[in-house]
C-alpha cells in the first residue's frame, strides 16, 4: 500500500493538517488507534480552548470554523490577570482596543468532531482506526510504517501528529525536552448565577492558580492548577464542596456557582522536540511542543505549524519537487522553531514566575502587573502576543 503521506494521529493537528491538504491529489494515510466511532463523536474532555484570531483566520480557510454552531465559539472580550489576594488586575479589554474579541472558547471536541467530520470526506484521504505503528524506516527514497495489524504502507513523507509523548517520534530517535511542573490541571464547566460579559480571568492564586473562561452567559469554563499531591483531594471532593471552593476562590463574583460537569485531570508536563523534521519524517501538533495552558498557545501553535509545512509540499507538489526532501522539511522546521522555542521557554519562565510564592517574587509580580498596564507600547505586545492580532 503506497501513499504520499502518511499522518500518525487523527487528534485536533493531524486532522487539521489533512484538510490542509484537500484537492492536492496527493494520497493521504491517517492513523489512529481509535475507532471510527470515537473519531466521529468525540466525548466532551473537559477542555476548552481559546483560539487566537490566527487559528480562527487558518480554520475559516480549511472550512471548519463555519462547522461550528455560535454558542460553540464563544468570545473573549476581555481578559483580566490577577495576583494572590489583590483586587488589582493587568486588563485586556477589546472594546477600548476596538476589537471585536480577544479571542474565542471552542470545546476540544467539538473542534476534533468538525474537523472528523470535513476530513472523512476527503477523497484523497483513508483514515486507518484501531490502529498503531510499531515501527518507522525512512531511507533516501521512501519512508514505511508498520503497522499493528502487521503490514507495512510506504509514502514519501511521514507526520507524526500523535501527542507530546509521541511513540514515532521516539521511534525515529528524535529527543524532546520535557519539563513536568508537578503540578495538576482539574477542568470542568460550572453554571453560575451572574453573567460573565465575555469576560476571562486568570487569577495566581497562591498555591493554585484559577482560570474562569466564558462560555454562554451563565457558564465558564473552570481550569485548577495546583500541585500533584492535592489532585485526589480536588477530585475526590463532593460536587457541593467543589462549587463552594471555586466560589470562594473565585471571591463570589459571579455569585453562586455550581458544577454542571466532570471534573477531568491532566498532569502538567511541557514538552519541545529537539528538532522537528528527520530523514522523510516530520513532528507536528503536540508531538512537536506541548505548552502548558497558562499563555492558551496549545493548538494554536499546533494550527499554525501544521499550515507552514502544508503549505511548503503544496508548493512542492505543485513544482514537481520531492514532498518528503530534506531542504524541504528544514524550511518548515526553521520557520516553526523560530516561533515555538522562545514561546516555550518563555511560558516556562511565566509558569515560574507566577507561582513562586516567596515575598520577593510576590513584589515583583505587583510591580510587573502594575507596569504592564501604565505603558500601552508594552501592554499592546503581550496582546498581540497572547491573541495573535497583528495591530
Amino acid at each position: 500500500m503506497n501513499y504520499d503521506i502518511i499522518i500518525v494521529g487523527a487528534g485536533p493537528a493531524g486532522l487539521s493538517f489533512a484538510q490542509s491538504l484537500a484537492n492536492t491529489g496527493l494520497q493521504i494515510a491517517l492513523i489512529e488507534k481509535q475507532s471510527e466511532q470515537q473519531l466521529a463523536a468525540p466525548e466532551f474532555d473537559g477542555r476548552d480552548i481559546a483560539l487566537t484570531h490566527l487559528s480562527v483566520r487558518i480554520l475559516k480557510e480549511l472550512g471548519i470554523w463555519e462547522r461550528f454552531e455560535p454558542d460553540e465559539r464563544p468570545p473573549i472580550k476581555e481578559a483580566r490577570v490577577l495576583d494572590g489576594t489583590s483586587p488589582y488586575c493587568l486588563n485586556f479589554d477589546g472594546k477600548r482596543d476596538s476589537i471585536d474579541a480577544l479571542g474565542f472558547i471552542v470545546s476540544n471536541h467539538v473542534i476534533r468532531r468538525a474537523l472528523f467530520d470535513a476530513v472523512q470526506t476527503l477523497d484523497n484521504v483513508e483514515i486507518l482506526t484501531d490502529l498503531s505503528v510499531t515501527s518507522v524506516l525512512a531511507n533516501d527514497s521512501e519512508a514505511s510504517v508498520v503497522l499493528s495489524d502487521g503490514q507495512t504502507i510506504q509514502s514519501r513523507l511521514v507526520v507524526a501528529a500523535d501527542s507530546r509523548f509521541s511513540e514515532t517520534r521516539r521511534m525515529m530517535g528524535i529527543a524532546a525536552s520535557m519539563h513536568d511542573f508537578g503540578r495538576v490541571c482539574v477542568v470542568s464547566r460550572m453554571q453560575h448565577e451572574k453573567p460573565h460579559d465575555g469576560i476571562a480571568f486568570e487569577c495566581f492564586h497562591y498555591g493554585r492558580t484559577l482560570a474562569v473562561l466564558p462560555l454562554t452567559s451563565h457558564r465558564s469554563s473552570i481550569v485548577v492548577t495546583a500541585p500533584m499531591d492535592q489532585r485526589a483531594s480536588i477530585m475526590e471532593t463532593d460536587d457541593t464542596q467543589f462549587s463552594s471552593d471555586i466560589q470562594e476562590r473565585f471571591d463570589n463574583r459571579y455569585g453562586d456557582m455550581r458544577l454542571v460537569s466532570k471534573r477531568f485531570a491532566y498532569p502538567l508536563v511541557g514538552v519541545h522536540a529537539a528538532k522537528f523534521c528527520a530523514k522523510r519524517f516530520a513532528l507536528i501538533g503536540d508531538a512537536a511542543v506541548g505548552m502548558h495552558p497558562v499563555t492558551a498557545h496549545g493548538y494554536n501553535l499546533g494550527l499554525s505549524g501544521q499550515e507552514i509545512l502544508a503549505k511548503e509540499i503544496i508548493d512542492a507538489a505543485a513544482q514537481g519537487r520531492d514532498i518528503g526532501a530534506t531542504s524541504l522539511l528544514q524550511k518548515y522546521q526553521n520557520k516553526h522553531m523560530r516561533t515555538t522555542r522562545p514561546m516555550f521557554h518563555g511560558t516556562n519562565e511565566i509558569v515560574k514566575f507566577f507561582t513562586d510564592d516567596r515575598a520577593p517574587a510576590k513584589l515583583a509580580r505587583s510591580i510587573a502587573l502594575r507596569l504592564a498596564n501604565r505603558i500601552p507600547p508594552i501592554k499592546r505586545v503581550i496582546r498581540n502576543k497572547l491573541t495573535e492580532i497583528s495591530n
